[in-house]
């Protein structure tokens, strides 16, 4: 019998205004799906091969579309999956202190790096009191007062990250707390590169499984409320969207690191998880405009997305030409001697150049929008 892992999954029906509840299955073996209607105990999907759907986005919590329907994953449907997989998936907090910030898309890609996932990520100003109440576990120690100061002293970026062992990976990756130490002995670190001191040292990292739920929950609370709130001026900006496609194929921290080096400032960020309904209100602009509008709304409810803030003097503008052309395959096809011009100017055609690169499929990996 063919290895297969199985999870429990909701769907949130529409037409019906029901919340529905399934088993799915995945075999590894020829990447095909199947699903089973829990409440009326019978197939719903039989077992087709379906090759959007990867073995690293089968996590609990995670959302995964299987043929336009946006399944969350709220639990392990056996024991086989529970251990075989439930082990392998730590989450851990991951904190870019407020010296590192302009260099998340640097710290992006260290995580990758270190095959380490994304699945939550915000920008956030704590208050004293928030910072406080985060380092309560420090409260006696006589650095207490100047990190609680420094690290509300701006902004930060919290992110839940995920994989093998990820507690302990995300501090390999961090290297030792006191910056200078980091540089001599883990030079390539993240302290190693951007710290400056023991304080003042860019990141932070849970220390074991169970501060990294309290710290997780402080942040990205599971139960009541958001968390402290994010960064937005809600001036002299505009909107940019990393696609889902992107995010899944690790260009994020690519993507973030050409925006900042290109004079934008990002003033807020947050990830998020689009339902279909809030996709098709989003880019409502384009319904019977462009011709690829229920791709568009497919795309941005497939999977996680990033939302920015990007400020800048005429934002809107500035920005857009920044992004480059909505299809630049197309225009490189059209116009003699672009695709050069879109790579060395656009950060669509950088992308675009790392895509063909890493033989992806052909779509584009932000949006703009005034």
């Amino acid at each position: 019998m063919d290895e297969r892992f199985a999870f429990l999954a909701e769907w949130y029906d529409p037409s019906a205004a029901l919340l529905r509840r399934y088993q799915l299955l995945y075999y590894p073996k020829d990447g095909s799906v199947e699903m089973f209607d829990m409440k009326n105990q019978r197939t719903f999907l039989r077992r087709t091969k379906f090759d959007e759907l990867h073995p690293e986005d089968l996590f609990v919590g995670n959302r995964v579309n299987i043929f336009s329907r946006q399944l969350n994953l709220t639990g392990y449907g056996d024991q086989y999956t529970a251990n075989k997989l439930g082990s392998k998936k730590e989450r851990t907090l991951a904190m870019i202190k407020p010296d590192a910030v302009t260099k998340v898309g640097n710290i992006i890609q260290m995580i990758y790096d270190a095959n380490l996932i994304v699945t939550k990520a915000k920008m956030t100003k704590l208050t004293w009191k928030q910072a406080a109440d985060f380092y309560m576990e420090h409260q006696s120690k006589s650095f207490f007062n100047n990190l609680v100061q420094f690290v509300s002293s701006g902004s930060v970026i919290a992110m839940e990250l995920m994989g093998d062992e990820a507690v302990t990976t995300w501090r390999k990756v961090l290297g030792p707390t006191d910056s200078g130490v980091a540089q001599k002995d883990a030079a390539n670190s993240l302290r190693g590169q951007f710290g400056t001191d023991g304080t003042k040292n860019a990141g932070h990292g849970s220390d074991s499984l169970a501060s990294a739920a309290r710290e997780l929950e402080f942040f990205f609370p599971s139960t009541t409320g958001h968390g402290p709130s994010n960064t937005a001026k809600y001036s002299d900006c505009t909107c940019c969207i990393i696609k889902p496609h992107a995010i899944s194929e690790a260009l994020t921290g690519k993507i973030l690191k050409s925006i900042i080096e290109n004079g934008f400032e990002i003033s807020a960020l947050q990830m998020f998880n689009m339902d279909r309904v809030n996709a098709e209100e989003f880019l409502e602009v384009y319904k019977g405009v462009v011709a690829e509008y229920t791709n568009m709304v497919d795309e941005l409810c497939s999977g996680p997305c990033m939302a920015l803030e990007i400020h800048a003097t005429d934002a809107p503008r500035t920005f857009r030409e920044f992004c480059g052309p909505a299809d630049p395959v197309v225009w490189s096809q059209q116009v003699s001697g672009v695709p050069e011009l879109i790579s060395q100017h656009t950060i669509r055609g950088k992308i675009w150049e790392v895509m063909k690169r890493q033989s992806t499929q052909r779509r584009l990996p932000v949006r703009d929008t005034a």
